[in-house]
């Protein structure tokens, strides 16, 4: 298994800490506000890999497209879904509803 520098890990954990309650991100632009744009896998590895005492906000983080990457049937999916619903984002047969609430529209959206 490819060996990742923990400074690379520290880095998106950071990022992840930064998505606010009620909005979601998607890996690959978590990995892109951590200065490792492309890297969206690494995104997924490194929230499997965090250690629970960070008790990252990781149910914000979705696929592209505003969808949560876990299989519909899975325990995890539900706890995504479930998680998200409690912050008050809306979706529909596992997507976001309104991609417009994610945080990097709210950042880099022209005004």
């Amino acid at each position: 298994m490819t060996q990742y520098s923990h400074q690379s890990l520290q880095a998106i954990w950071k990022a992840v800490r930064a998505i606010p309650p009620g909005q979601v991100s998607s890996y690959g632009n978590v990995a892109k506000r951590a200065g490792l744009p492309g890297r969206a896998r690494l995104v997924g590895h490194a929230l499997k890999v965090a250690p629970t005492e960070l008790d990252l906000p990781w149910h914000r983080v979705v696929a592209a497209g505003g969808r949560i990457a876990f299989p519909q049937t899975s325990r995890q999916f539900a706890e995504q879904r479930r998680r998200l619903r409690s912050e008050g984002v809306q979706l529909t047969r596992g997507r976001v509803v309104n991609e417009a609430v994610t945080m990097d529209e709210l950042l880099w959206k022209r005004r």
